[in-house]
């Protein structure tokens, strides 16, 4: 009688552990993370021999419901002055949404705007359309790229606005060098149709650091790149180094 009982009971343990495990194996994933981003802001100031300030401000969302559809956006603002004048003056925006085909391949449709007084430029609108690839995906490293294809307007002082086919390519990189240490790169190129030799091409390489679980200290050095630009008074290369205050939600 004591050895059915002790049966019985190592039965019952076993499909209690069982039915555990398999409650456990069917366990569902994670909520998706619906709105996160980030918000930076940073300011240089210089008095003395030399009085110079710059202001940059940027910003990144994304939304993620868990559905095919992915949603995301990016934006820069830098001012500069020295000696009481203006030195730097950007605007750049982008609004992009992407439709997963698979895991890592993607439709994707974006529109872009830069306003660059420096540059001449009043402003550059242009919406694409195209496929993106995640070419490495792990829990350390993302890498990938896309390209596209759509219409540009671009608008320059005492000029006509300039209207163009437009080809766009952008290659992304971020990695994770330590558990507070991130590494950033990102290059973007776009060309007219109508002169494959006016392409505006973006660089941008940046480390941060994390401070508290929400904030970071980054440093970010981006160069903007116009191979023709609309006056032969406006330097093709401009380069801006950033250090800012990030905070993530």
């Amino acid at each position: 009688m004591s050895l059915v009982r002790s049966i019985a009971l190592l039965n019952a343990a076993l499909l209690l552990i069982a039915a555990n495990a398999n409650a456990q194996a069917q366990a569902p994933p994670p909520p998706p993370p619906g709105w996160t981003g980030s918000a930076s802001a940073g300011l240089a100031l210089t008095q003395g021999n030399s009085d110079t300030s710059t202001v940059n401000l940027a910003y990144e969302v994304k939304r993620d419901t868990g559905s095919k559809i992915l949603f995301r956006s990016a934006g820069l603002f830098l001012r500069g002055e020295a000696e009481g004048e203006l030195t730097t003056n950007r605007i750049a925006f982008d609004g992009r949404a992407d439709r997963k085909l698979s895991e890592r391949t993607s439709l994707f449709v974006q529109t872009q705007y830069l306003r660059d007084s420096f540059k001449h430029i009043d402003y550059l609108v242009s919406p694409t359309a195209g496929i993106s690839r995640l070419l490495v995906k792990n829990d350390r490293t993302e890498l990938g790229a896309d390209v596209g294809l759509g219409v540009v307007w671009e608008k320059n002082p005492g000029a006509d606005v300039e209207t163009s086919g437009a080809i766009s390519a952008t290659q992304k990189l971020a990695h994770k060098l330590t558990k507070t240490t991130d590494f950033t790169q990102k290059v973007a190129a776009l060309w007219k149709m109508s002169d494959l030799n006016d392409g505006l091409y973006t660089f941008g390489v940046g480390l941060a650091a994390s401070i508290t679980s929400l904030t970071q200290l980054k440093v970010e050095l981006l160069d903007t790149f116009k191979n023709k630009p609309p006056s032969a008074d406006v330097v093709k290369n401009d380069v801006a180094l950033l250090v800012s205050f990030v905070y993530k939600f």
